[in-house]
């Protein structure tokens, strides 16, 4: 069942026409969010970027978006599936149909869409860069829109070279992300990641692995830039996203990683993600 505005309905009921303005100009925004126990993970955090992003994009936030209302309603669309399980949930947020480039309007439809979380840690996992296109810095790229070219390109690319993922860069040829996920990396006790203006987006588990970071006092946090050439040079590298958590990377070409803090800096996220 998927929740459209409100309403439970079959896949094969919702009608979406070739005006939707997600289809013809990616004029839509997403959030990823974990249900675990018929709670939603971080979800004062997802909530808030949420509507950042839409107060970003000009689109119309309705009255009745409150925090408690879409938390509701994600919970309605788990609960006709079975609620023991950790389910994987996408909010769909479009503006409404009409106009070209300039929209007719800028109230917005959304879709809930819940299905059961399979993904488990991956004991191996192997990294690479991808060069053909760039990830353009800015504060646009910060957000999650539709438009993820970028990232269905990159993941071509890693399935037809073996790999588990992509590291994207900038047009300074500087990291941002990996195609789901933000990017850490670990050398002694400093852990870096890429700072917001290099284009990475502003990931959920990054700010969670950042405020757990910076109550240890045996690393050191930034956020930066980092180039390509420092990944082969660090101890440790680990990617993030809401439903993961944190994958460690054990691979980055012909450079092998250990797991020891990428693991302890996980069984620290596990604990806020039951707790917090």
């Amino acid at each position: 069942m998927i929740n459209f505005n409100g309403e439970l309905l079959y896949p094969k009921n919702i009608k979406l026409s070739s005006e939707n303005r997600a289809f013809k100009y990616g004029d839509a925004i997403f959030e990823t969010v974990k249900v675990m126990n018929n709670k939603v993970v971080f979800w004062e955090d997802h909530y808030f970027r949420l509507m950042s992003s839409m107060r970003m994009l000009r689109m119309k936030i309705p009255m009745e978006f409150t925090l408690e209302f879409l938390e509701k309603e994600i919970l309605k669309t788990v609960a006709v599936q079975d609620t023991s399980d950790v389910f994987r949930v996408r909010i769909n947020i479009f503006r409404k149909d009409g106009g070209l480039y300039t929209p007719s309007t800028n109230t917005i439809d959304y879709t809930i869409e819940a299905n059961k979380s399979l993904y488990k840690t991956k004991e191996t996992y192997a990294l690479d860069v991808y060069k053909d296109f760039y990830n353009f810095s800015g504060l646009l790229s910060t957000i999650k829109t539709n438009n993820r070219m970028l990232n269905t390109l990159a993941s071509i690319f890693a399935k037809e070279n073996d790999l588990d993922n992509c590291i994207l860069l900038n047009e300074r040829k500087g990291v941002v992300e990996v195609t789901n996920g933000n990017i850490f990396i670990v050398k002694g006790n400093v852990i870096k990641t890429p700072a917001l203006e290099e284009g990475c987006i502003k990931g959920i588990m990054r700010k969670k692995v950042i405020e757990i970071l910076s109550k240890k006092e045996d690393f050191t946090i930034e956020e930066t830039s980092i180039s390509p050439f420092e990944i082969q040079k660090s101890d440790e590298v680990f990617i993030t996203n809401a439903i993961i958590g944190i994958q460690p990377v054990t691979s980055y070409k012909k450079k092998t990683f250990k797991t020891e803090v990428s693991l302890k800096i996980a069984s620290s996220l596990k604990v806020l993600q039951v707790t917090g």
